[in-house]
């Protein structure tokens, strides 16, 4: 990803529009569905204040009216209380909300935003002033008390400290008041939509992989008629003169086609699999390919019943089994042996499939099932997976797999 996707240049999405990650809130609080400091995020937030501060003004302009007995002044202290703190919480917010519909640079926008907020603190500072002056004009006075307690002398710094003290308390106040809490969900809010929108082209990407499962099931589907049609010529060149063998070579052939015709027919079972069933599928395929050949042909299948348990693709070990058989034990003269082992390594499942027939050669790894191989790796694990083709010291080929482990069965 580039910097400048990463960090846009301007908001990428609308300022009026719920965000995609905000899912259900309190209705209460429903204005944070909004982008922070859009209009109708700005919107929301007041009505709310504006809920919590009547009822505060009312409470100042009940006990009004009870020390001065005036209902004017009762009237009038609560309006000054309301405006005022609706002014403190909303000074910054509205010039931040301004900023933000500039549609400036998102970097310049954000500098702004600070700045907008800071000068609602500046702001509401004048506001409290002003509103308590009032408050203070309108109560009544009292006679004047002799204080027999003697303020304490403090020296130069100690003065400086209190001031510092009380302005920073001041600043907290008023920040948290005007917008200070909203700026940490404002710094937020693009990441936020950024991990949305990642999440919601990762759901997209699950199912096109699914589908190009499908596709590549069909595909491998294609191959298996071939595989059949020379399997039953073997067995009408048998008939006569080995029947028990031909027999044998049928019931090789039943076995295999049970279990791989069910995953070519149901989509959705061949997109859930295991390594043992992929092994037995390997293994009827080897035993078919063991009859044709008369024996010539001889397998071996370790593996462990923990590795049999992970998931497996459909038909992915099968193309390699398919490769070595044709590729490096048929063209050879003489017996020849396939092995395929299987286990953990670490947080990976490894499958390997030996052959001691003719070894890698010119071409050999750029056909079409290992092309397919290589595709649906990439389509199911991206970079998480690994394959490769090697040859043997003492003559033959290795293909190795290496995939995440992700499941067992139940």
């Amino acid at each position: 990803m580039s910097a400048d996707t990463h960090f846009p240049d301007r908001t990428p999405y609308a300022l009026d529009a719920p965000l995609p990650y905000a899912g259900g809130v309190d209705r209460w609080l429903h204005y944070t569905r909004y982008p922070v400091f859009g209009w109708k995020w700005l919107l929301g937030r007041c009505l709310i204040f504006a809920l919590c501060i009547g009822v505060m003004a009312l409470m100042a302009s009940i006990g009004l009216a009870i020390a001065t007995h005036d209902r004017r002044i009762a009237l009038s202290g609560g309006m000054y209380t309301f405006v005022g703190f609706m002014l403190m919480c909303s000074v910054g917010p509205l010039l931040a909300t301004f900023v933000r519909h500039a549609r400036m640079p998102l970097r310049r926008e954000r500098y702004a935003v600070v700045v907008a907020l800071l000068i609602g603190i500046v702001a509401a500072g004048f506001v409290d002033g002003w509103t308590s002056s009032y408050i203070e004009s309108v109560m009544p006075k009292v006679d004047r008390l002799e204080s027999t307690i003697e303020p304490p002398h403090l020296t130069p710094l100690e003065k400086a400290s209190v001031v510092s003290l009380k302005l920073a308390t001041a600043f907290l106040i008023y920040g948290a008041m005007g917008g200070g809490i909203a700026l940490r969900a404002y710094f937020r809010e693009l990441g936020r939509w950024q991990a949305s929108v990642h999440a919601e082209a990762m759901t997209t990407l699950q199912a096109e992989k699914l589908r190009s499962d499908l596709r590549l099931g069909v595909l491998q589907a294609q191959v298996e008629p071939h595989f059949l049609f020379n399997t039953l010529a073997s067995v009408r060149a048998l008939v006569r003169q080995e029947p028990a063998q031909a027999e044998a070579t049928l019931d090789a052939l039943v076995a295999y086609l049970r279990a791989s015709i069910p995953k070519l027919r149901d989509d959705e079972s061949a997109l859930a699999s295991t390594l043992g069933q992929q092994l037995d599928l390997c293994a009827n395929y080897l035993e078919v390919m063991r009859l044709r050949t008369a024996g010539r042909l001889m397998y071996a299948i370790e593996t462990d019943a923990a590795s049999r348990a992970c998931a497996f693709p459909s038909f992915l070990l099968l193309s390699l089994v398919e490769n070595a058989v044709k590729h490096g034990i048929e063209p050879k003269p003489g017996p020849g042996t396939v092995i395929v082992k299987a286990d953990r390594d670490d947080d990976a499942l490894r499958v390997r499939v030996f052959d001691d027939g003719l070894g890698l050669r010119p071409g050999t790894g750029d056909g079409l099932g290992l092309a397919n191989l290589h595709a649906q790796l990439r389509t199911l694990y991206g970079e998480r997976a690994s394959f490769r083709l090697t040859s043997e010291a003492h003559g033959g080929a290795c293909a190795e797999l290496r995939i995440p482990i992700e499941g067992e069965a139940a």
